[in-house]
């Protein structure tokens, strides 16, 4: 059975950065097969796991909704059948995973047919995997569309400010909202100096009903990787932020 994890937060808290480096425990630990979805518009995770990207899920639906139009493109194959196709041809095949990215949301025409076969195509491929992972934009939008599958397991990044975790907290509240089940949902609070928060940040992490999964470190290895523009699952094994995110998971719901 696929176990999903989605990964969420506000922009500049480093979620794409854990998203990779999720990626790369399940691989590296031979944990199964595994999926990303890139769900964030910016469409960077490709960048942070080093791998190319030519194709996005929105590049595919506003072609269709050209050929629609009577262009052509489909050669006599239904809308299913075309969409089917280049979502597959959308997916990149690495040798320890493979991504799919969700690229940038609709614009004004009306793609409610085509956002069903999607929605159906990209759970069909999920379904495939062990593991999916997700690096989803902050206000859960591809979740919310049900564009996925049910989530087994969602963090919920704030960087060490009091501002980031209550921005945290607006995140945990849209889950009441969504049609997606979610199982369980931790909060992860990266680029943190020192071992321990401040007492105003563990009040608010209450106040916010957040269940606190663990502190990531700051990390200069991380900086210095973007920097120049290197995949962060470069990062060495005994680096401080991969070795703490290994620890949390390896201890949440019995281990990924």
């Amino acid at each position: 059975m696929t176990k999903t994890i989605a990964v969420a937060g506000k922009g500049g808290t480093g979620k794409t950065t854990l998203s990779a480096l999720i990626i790369d425990y399940l691989t590296q630990n031979r944990k199964g097969t595994v999926l990303a979805i890139d769900a964030d518009p910016s469409t960077n995770l490709n960048l942070a796991l080093g791998v190319p990207l030519y194709d996005t899920v929105g590049d595919v639906r506003e072609e269709t909704a050209t050929a629609v139009g009577g262009r052509g493109i489909m050669a006599g194959m239904s809308k299913w059948d075309y969409l089917d196709m280049r979502i597959n041809e959308a997916l990149v095949e690495e040798v320890a995973f493979d991504l799919l990215a969700m690229g940038r949301p609709e614009g004004p025409g009306c793609y409610c047919a085509a956002n069903n076969i999607l929605r159906t195509s990209v759970d069909r491929i999920s379904g495939a995997y062990d593991y999916v992972v997700i690096d989803n934009e902050a206000g859960l939008e591809h979740l919310s569309r049900r564009t996925t599958q049910d989530v087994d397991l969602l963090f919920i990044v704030s960087d060490p400010t009091l501002r980031g975790i209550v921005a945290a907290g607006r995140v945990a509240e849209l889950l009441e909202e969504l049609n997606t089940a979610v199982g369980e949902a931790y909060l992860l609070v990266n680029r943190v100096n020192g071992e321990e928060l401040p007492e105003p940040l563990m009040k608010a992490i209450e106040e916010q009903n957040l269940k606190l999964a663990g502190l990531l470190p700051a990390d200069p290895g991380v900086n210095e990787l973007d920097a120049v523009g290197k995949p962060i699952t470069q990062l060495p094994a005994d680096s401080p932020v991969r070795r703490k995110l290994e620890e949390i998971l390896a201890s949440l719901n019995g281990g990924l």
